[in-house]
C-alpha cells in the first residue's frame, strides 16, 4: 500500500499499523548485520497476529519499531493510516500514550501501587481525573477477573493475575494496537491459556489491533493470522 492509497483510504479505512519498507541494520565492528529489509506489515483492527520467528531473527526490534520505541534505518510507520517517523520524540511519544499499549514478557508493574493504581497511572499521565481514571480502572480490571484484587500490590498477585493487571494497564487508554512480547513466557501452561483468553477477550470487545511475539505455536494456531520473519522480510505462514 503506497502513501498516497494511504491517504487516499483515509483513518477509518486504513490499517491500525502499518509498516512499509522497513529496514533496520546494526553495526557490529566491522560486520553490518541486516535485521529488517524492506520489511512490510499490515494489522487491522480487531485482528489477532501471531509474530513467531527464531531468538534473534528481529522479532524484538519489528515491535519496538511498530511501536514507535525505535527508529527505522529506512521506511514509513502509519499509526491509524498517519505517517510516524518524522514526528519529533514528543510527538512520538504522545501516539504511545493514546494510540500504543504495550504488554512484556515480565509484568514490569510498580511494586508500590496496588493493582488498581497502576491501571489508573497510564490514564492520569494521559490527563484523565482521578475518579474518571479509578472506576475505567475498576472495569477493566473487573472483566479480566480481578474484581476482587484491585487493592493488593503486585508482590501479592500471582503471576497469572499481576499479567492482566498488566493488560489492563496497557488497555486502559483504549489504544488502537496492542503489542505483546512473549507475554506468557513465564506462565506456566494452565496460567498462560487464562493470560492468552483474556488478550483475545480484549481484542473481540475492544477491537483493539494485537501483535503478540511468541514460541507458543499452540497459541498462535488460535489467532487471526500468523507471521514469522525471514531473510529480513515479513513474511505470512498458512
Amino acid at each position: 500500500m503506497s502513501e498516497a492509497a494511504m491517504e487516499e483510504a483515509g483513518e477509518a479505512d486504513a490499517p491500525a499499523v502499518y509498516l512499509q519498507g522497513i529496514r533496520r541494520q546494526y553495526v557490529q565492528g566491522a560486520a553490518t548485520l541486516t535485521i529488517l529489509d524492506e520489511a512490510e506489515l499490515a494489522l487491522w483492527p480487531g485482528q489477532s497476529v501471531a509474530l513467531v520467528a527464531p531468538s534473534g531473527s528481529g522479532k524484538s526490534t519489528l515491535l519496538h519499531i511498530a511501536g514507535l520505541l525505535e527508529h527505522p534505518d529506512d521506511g514509513e510507520v502509519y499509526i491509524g493510516g498517519v505517517p510516524t517517523t518524522a514526528m519529533s520524540d514528543a510527538e512520538r511519544t504522545q501516539i504511545r500514550r493514546t494510540e500504543i499499549g504495550f504488554v512484556y514478557q515480565s509484568h514490569r508493574l510498580l511494586p508500590e501501587f496496588s493493582a488498581l493504581e497502576n491501571v489508573m497511572l497510564p490514564q492520569m499521565i494521559r490527563g484523565l481525573k482521578r475518579k474518571e481514571a479509578a472506576k475505567r480502572a475498576r472495569e477493566l480490571l473487573a472483566y479480566l477477573g480481578l474484581g476482587e484484587r484491585v487493592t493488593h500490590r503486585p508482590a501479592e498477585l500471582s503471576g497469572g493475575e499481576q499479567q492482566r493487571v498488566a493488560i489492563a494497564r496497557a488497555v486502559a487508554n483504549a489504544p488502537r494496537v496492542l503489542f505483546a512480547d512473549e507475554p506468557t513466557g513465564n506462565l506456566d501452561p494452565h496460567t498462560a491459556d487464562h493470560v492468552f483468553q483474556a488478550l483475545m477477550q480484549l481484542v473481540h470487545a475492544t477491537g483493539v489491533a494485537m501483535l503478540i511475539a511468541t514460541h507458543n505455536m499452540e497459541l498462535a494456531d488460535r489467532m487471526d493470522r500468523r507471521v514469522s520473519i525471514r531473510d529480513g522480510q515479513v513474511i505470512e505462514l498458512t
